[in-house]
């Protein structure tokens, strides 16, 4: 197989990451913004979180979502892909502190981050600074 082909299902496969990556995050987004009073509001009630804070925390959460998603969509650039994995990064911590059994969710609340992380650093690899 020629050196050429290589490249290009190298370019084809980091295409498809990034379009899964944009899909996941708007997504994401949407769908809490959509369910406000759903799944993720139980969940902070669960962890004792005061009322008031709680549509604001998942707004917050919903909209940075769909900003990382939108950046991705629009910029394949390694700040983009950094900013992803930091937010990921405190998202999971955060939800570490306050609901620690998500780790154990078989649907994968936060075990699904580690393949997202690893999908981030191949993009970066790939990106303009």
């Amino acid at each position: 197989m020629g050196i050429g082909r290589v490249n290009f299902r190298h370019r084809r496969t980091r295409v498809v990451a990034r379009a899964g990556l944009i899909a996941l995050w708007l997504a994401t987004g949407v769908v809490s913004l959509i369910g406000l009073d759903g799944q993720s509001r139980a969940l902070m009630v669960s962890a004792g979180t005061p009322e008031a804070w709680i549509a604001p925390v998942i707004v917050a959460g919903a909209l940075a979502d769909l900003l990382i998603g939108l950046a991705m969509w629009r910029w394949h650039r390694r700040w983009v892909y950094r900013l992803a994995g930091a937010v990921m990064l405190l998202m999971t911590a955060v939800a570490t502190v306050i609901l620690p059994t998500l780790w154990l969710d078989p649907l994968g609340s936060l075990t699904k981050n580690l393949p997202i992380a690893i999908l981030l650093l191949i993009l970066d690899e790939d990106a303009p600074a």
